[in-house]
């Protein structure tokens, strides 16, 4: 059963303060948020090369109160899923409680998961790992750069798609890869945001589940990043939440082959207000080819969030 805020309240400290990232970064605010919903059993996690590995682990200081495994860019589902092999051997040879079951959650951002990191996320799915999986997904590779990923926005500026006269910044869509998970068959997929209420709750419900069910999980947590987005760092869950009233990021769940929304806006704003706070669309308000960039990611939104209505059987 979902705890209340209060009871939350009480949850362990597995991530403290002290750590080094940026003023308004979600990502910390993510983490405490899926390591509240663990409850009481005890955690182990894997962390990929990235914001929040680089700036919760300066030597020789760590923001982490739990067992605490470092990884590169690319193997965070293949570290986890050794972590949950040997688990499961511990339990069959007596070593630990076999009763007592352990949330183990690996963390891995967009670059290291969408990316170089999908192959050890897939295999993870496929051989069935009992562990969550959570991409903190800021679209970049923020920690080396601010480089395009997969999953950056079209028509965003990086430092790898810069917008100029030639090239109006990254010239393709997002991948899709929540519904690239679900199609694995796992049993709890979501998509969801850190947000002021009620969409923090969305988060701890859907990391809840994950840590409930037995088998894999993935969540994908959108992460406002103020250096990448050139946003102001006091407007991270105003972002987050505009994200999903837009429906550009729309937050649903998919619990063992069932579809369904978590929120749905009463009144589905324009992409503009999403994309105007944010330097890395500045662009995409001057310009002659502003407003077709414009027009065409509000098609692509339409049409990903009507498409997402007829999964859910909510058209």
């Amino acid at each position: 059963m979902a705890k209340n805020i209060k009871q939350l309240s009480h949850s362990p400290d597995r991530l403290t303060a002290g750590h080094r990232l940026c003023p308004g970064c979600a990502e910390p605010m993510i983490v405490r948020q899926v390591l509240m919903a663990a409850g009481d059993r005890p955690v182990i996690a894997a962390n990929a090369t990235g914001c929040l590995e680089v700036s919760s682990t300066i030597f020789p200081y760590t923001a982490w109160n739990i067992p605490w495994i470092h990884l590169a860019f690319e193997n965070a589902g293949a570290t986890i899923s050794g972590v949950e092999a040997m688990y499961q051997q511990w339990r069959k040879q007596g070593k630990i409680d076999p009763v007592q079951r352990y949330a183990l959650v690996a963390f891995g951002g967009d670059g290291g998961t969408y990316d170089i990191g999908l192959q050890s996320l897939s295999g993870m799915a496929e051989r069935w790992h009992d562990c969550v999986y959570v991409c903190l997904n800021n679209e970049a590779y923020m920690n080396t750069g601010v480089q395009r990923s997969s999953a950056t926005l079209y028509g965003a500026n990086t430092t790898t798609s810069p917008a100029g006269r030639v090239i109006p910044g990254k010239s393709v869509h997002r991948k899709d890869l929540t519904m690239v998970m679900a199609a694995h068959d796992i049993p709890y997929v979501a998509q969801v945001a850190p947000a002021s209420p009620p969409h923090w709750r969305h988060l701890v419900n859907a990391a809840e589940k994950a840590f409930d069910y037995e088998g894999p999980a993935f969540l994908n947590v959108l992460s406002p990043c103020p250096l990448g987005w050139i946003c102001d760092a006091s407007k991270t869950p105003e972002l987050a939440k505009l994200a999903a009233d837009t429906c550009l990021w729309p937050m649903y769940e998919v619990d063992h082959g069932e579809w369904k929304l978590l929120y749905r806006p009463k009144e589905k704003l324009p992409i503009e207000v999403y994309l105007e706070p944010q330097g890395r669309f500045r662009h995409l308000f001057r310009g002659e080819k502003a407003e077709e960039i414009r027009r065409r990611i509000q098609e692509w939104v339409d049409y990903k969030w009507e498409q997402l209505l007829r999964l859910c059987g909510d058209a």
